[in-house]
């Protein structure tokens, strides 16, 4: 099973930010948690080498690596990419967040 989903529109944004950038093609799209943000803790969301106590996925044809430790905070979420008029960029749709700050990019577990 995997631990979250990516939308089209995410997918289509992220392969968009490799080729813009030239991330090697072994980076994986790095998903995690760290601590900060208004709500406790926010998002990391990146193109990074593999490490080795990472999961790795393939979700959507798209290389996914996360720490083991992560998982838990963001399974089942949804990662979609938002163009709107006030808002342009990606958006966590996290269920096993209780609070989310008004940002949509820090919540609390």
């Amino acid at each position: 099973m995997m631990p979250i989903t990516l939308t089209t529109g995410a997918i289509k944004e992220l392969e968009r930010i490799r080729t813009e950038q030239n991330i090697p093609s072994e980076h994986g799209l790095r998903i995690g948690v760290k601590g900060g943000g208004c709500s406790g803790f926010s998002y990391i969301l990146g193109f990074d080498e593999e490490k080795e106590n990472d999961e790795k996925y393939t979700i959507n044809g798209m290389k996914v690596i996360m720490q083991k430790a992560h998982a838990l905070y963001l399974l089942g979420m949804e990662i979609d990419w938002v163009e709107g008029l006030n808002n342009r960029g990606f958006s966590f749709n996290n269920p096993n967040a209780k609070e989310t700050c008004g940002c949509g990019t820090s919540f609390s577990a």
